[in-house]
């Protein structure tokens, strides 16, 4: 074992000692919060912290409908090196104005504290600590068990595949134009990263809806914007080559080393390893609109994210030396864009990612559920009566600028909407995605385009705060949280 490596194991279980330490005196959960592009994470959390807050109905959550809850309050930010959560922005956002809190662009936690009764009869206080960190940051844990060489060649590899090799055309005619034993040249590797971000960035798009994009930072850098911990590329390398010293091919490999030193191991220690349950938000209903080559995207990448977790059982040891997120539950968002008839398709859906993810994967030792469900619901039901048939509807309103055949919405009208059924799985022994009555598609061809909605209009309760209402919220807590409150 490398020293840096020891160095970094004795980082872990000092850090783990501490916490450890901590739980003793103020037993804490530690709930870590992501997602795919546009899942929903921030929503997610707004509405989970205002659920335990204002009590709202939550039947699957047995501490609360069976009154052992007593209280629950907001309490100061544990960690003072990162930023709170914005809940009351994120509350004002969604209740106020009516639109969708901004995308998470960053880390950030906050501590809500629950007063409960055990079922002895014993009062207690369980602090959770929710940490909410994109799902790009996630990914990036893959690259520590891989060198500059082996990114590079699955980098390309992977963008060589449809849709991905349309959209990495113009890298790949860069591409082609570097010597990686020439030497090194900062212009070079700066343009070299401008090609490689674009295609990452296009490949992000919702027409194509993929997710597996590492290195994260590329599509969201923040403060290391222009700097040389993201100013690197894949290269098409020799194989069994080293790099000249001096080269091109050296630099690049220096600034990945750099990345995954400076950039993804601090995260994987401070935040990620630390992580006692676990929700992975996706967007199923994208990749389903973009095509079984979205699909397929999604289950590599769920795979990905389930390779990154050091899962099993929770024991002393483990929980003083070595962490493991012991629960992981994987949901679908935005449920409430279909009718309830078609919930347990898209639950299947992503169950069947999920136990091939497993499969793949050392879930074994931790409780794992998957869900499909919507935080905070923008649509009700209806039945529209079209001619003599009457068909199972959703009504909300559409965000401006969505559009249903000719007409456009202008984010102000209600609008009944039938969003069809979703295609049914075609069981089989092979890893392809299909369906019954669809066949492959592409983002232009699929007729399972679902419409944006706006938040939803809500009426307070006279002197108190308005419900948010939701789907399946309850069960992802229960599931979460539930034998922490026994």
């Amino acid at each position: 074992m490398a020293l840096n490596d020891i160095l970094e194991d004795a980082r872990l279980a000092g850090r783990a000692i501490a916490d450890y330490g901590s739980g003793l005196v103020r037993p804490t959960l530690r709930l870590g919060v992501t997602g795919l592009s546009r899942s929903g994470k921030t929503i997610f959390i707004t509405a989970l912290i205002h659920a335990l807050l204002h009590g709202t109905r939550l039947p699957v959550f047995e501490a609360l409908t069976s009154g052992r809850i007593a209280r629950v309050r907001l309490s100061p930010q544990p960690d003072a090196a990162v930023p709170r959560f914005e809940y009351e922005k994120h509350l004002r956002d969604l209740v106020d104005l009516r639109r969708w809190p901004e995308s998470t662009r960053a880390i950030s936690e906050i501590r809500v504290e629950i007063d409960y009764q055990t079922k002895r009869g014993a009062e207690k206080t369980l602090a959770l600590d929710i940490v909410d960190y994109p799902g790009e940051w996630l990914l990036d844990l893959l690259l520590l068990d891989k060198t500059y060489e082996q990114w590079s060649a699955e980098t390309i590899a992977l963008s060589k595949l449809a849709p991905r090799a349309v959209l990495a055309n113009q890298w790949h005619i860069h591409l082609k134009s570097l010597e990686p034993r020439a030497s090194a040249d900062e212009q070079h590797a700066i343009h070299a990263a401008k090609f490689f971000t674009e295609y990452l960035v296009a490949c992000r798009d919702e027409r194509f809806a993929m997710n597996l994009l590492p290195p994260g930072r590329f599509l969201m850098p923040g403060d290391l914007a222009g700097s040389p911990a993201v100013t690197f590329a894949p290269l098409d390398l020799p194989r069994g080559d080293e790099a000249p010293k001096g080269s091109l091919w050296a630099m690049m490999a220096e600034r990945f080393e750099s990345y995954r030193a400076n950039v993804v191991r601090p995260f994987f220690r401070e935040h990620f390893a630390r992580l006692d349950r676990q929700i992975v938000l996706a967007d199923v209903l994208a990749a389903i609109n973009s095509g079984p080559e979205a699909l397929s995207d999604l289950e590599q990448t769920l795979s990905a994210i389930a390779a990154c977790f050091n899962t099993g059982r929770r024991t002393l040891l483990s929980s003083i030396f070595k962490p493991r997120a012991d629960r992981i539950l994987f949901a679908a968002t935005k449920a409430d864009h279909l009718h309830h008839l078609q919930h347990d398709r898209l639950e299947n859906i992503l169950s069947r990612m999920v136990a091939r993810a497993a499969e793949r994967s050392e879930l074994a030792g931790a409780k794992t559920d998957a869900i499909a469900m919507a935080a905070i619901r923008a649509t009700r039901e209806a039945v529209v009566t079209r001619g003599k048939e009457k068909l199972p509807a959703i009504v909300g309103t559409p965000l401006a600028g969505e559009r249903i055949g000719n007409e456009t919405f202008d984010g102000t009208k209600e609008t009944a909407v039938f969003p069809g059924e979703l295609p049914e799985l075609i069981e089989g022994e092979d890893r392809e995605w299909k369906f019954k009555g669809l066949a492959a598609s592409g983002p232009d061809e699929t007729d399972f385009r679902f419409l944006k909605f706006r938040p939803p209009l809500l009426d307070a309760a006279a002197g108190g705060e308005p419900a948010l209402p939701h789907i399946r919220l309850d069960r992802a807590l229960q599931f979460l949280t539930g034998d922490r409150l026994e």
